[in-house]
């Protein structure tokens, strides 16, 4: 996984230190913020009773992420900052993890059950979005997140956002060469036999949102499958999928296909709902990034209970 890229940048509303560790050694975090070297280039310097007040509460980051133990290494090349004017603000909710930030972009580990955007609907619903848009913006008033791809309701997973119109429009443009790999698992009903193969069909959709498979000339649009089976067990059967088309639903209804429906999928199939979700998860994730251009890649553990209900069942 890609260590978090960190530039130290002003914020206009605060007031921040920021020093790299330019030595060979590691220091601990109390005695590298005491540093007078630290901050030098501020004018006055704020007094040890003053730190240790702020790494306490969460004035300190090292490498963009808070730390508040004075005994925390700052390793060769780490970088700290110390904000003079309020604590960093740091992402914490029950349905979403963050796995990488910097200026440009940010990657999450999205739960099931929550939309990545909202669908127009009567009905309000806190989104990924909505809960990007309201973190970015309690760092800076214009900050602003913006949509580059979904993930449907029940799928969990790599989901990216970007933080610039420019990130979007490079990711969104050129989609197809800027994802270099993108796999999903799930766990499905029976006993698949095959150890690989692909599937290929027309994927349509009704007047009330189900998406269909055919093979009739001209009717839907064009959807590629490929997958390979990890493991069998308990009368299941874990796969793993990969795209070369992007359709709505689209591995839901290849699954179903198959004749093995994804576990909690009774939209297409499933019979029960044992773990009382739909089985399938967005693993990985490599991408070039949309401004650097360097090779970007995450992978997130299968989930527990896909594992725990094909080995104990």
């Amino acid at each position: 996984m890609q260590k978090k890229r960190f530039s130290p940048r002003e914020r206009a509303e605060d007031r921040i230190i920021a020093r790299q560790n330019t030595a060979d050694t590691a220091t601990p975090l109390m005695d590298f913020i005491n540093a007078p070297e630290f901050g030098r280039d501020r004018g006055s310097l704020p007094s040890r009773a003053d730190r240790k007040v702020w790494l306490k509460y969460g004035h300190v980051m090292i490498n963009g992420v808070v730390a508040t133990n004075v005994k925390t290494p700052v390793l060769p090349g780490d970088w700290v900052e110390l904000n003079q004017t309020r604590p960093f603000v740091v992402f914490s909710h029950p349905r979403m993890q963050i796995v990488y930030e910097d200026d440009d972009i940010i990657v999450v580990n999205k739960g099931y059950g929550l939309l990545s955007v909202g669908t127009g609907s009567a009905r309000k619903e806190p989104t990924a979005y909505d809960i990007l848009k309201e973190y970015v913006k309690k760092k800076h008033p214009s900050n602003k997140i913006f949509v580059v791809h979904r993930l449907d309701r029940d799928t969990s997973g790599l989901m990216m956002f970007a933080k610039t119109p420019e990130a979007q429009e490079a990711m969104q443009h050129n989609w197809n060469n800027m994802v270099l790999a993108r796999t999903y698992v799930a766990l499905v009903e029976g006993v698949v036999r095959d150890e690989s193969g692909v599937i290929r069909s027309n994927l349509g959709e009704t007047s009330r949102f189900e998406v269909y498979s055919t093979k009739e000339q001209g009717e839907g649009r064009p959807a590629v499958t490929y997958y390979k089976v990890l493991e069998r067990g308990g009368g299941y059967t874990l796969m793993e999928f990969s795209l070369e088309t992007g359709r709505k639903n689209q591995i839901r209804v290849h699954a179903k296909d198959l004749g093995h429906p994804i576990v909690g999928d009774r939209k297409y199939g499933a019979k029960a709902s044992p773990i009382k979700r739909l089985a399938l998860h967005a693993r990985t994730l490599r991408f070039a990034h949309p401004i650097t251009h360097r090779d970007m890649n995450f992978e997130l553990p299968i989930p527990s209970k896909f594992i725990g209900l094909m080995r104990h069942s």
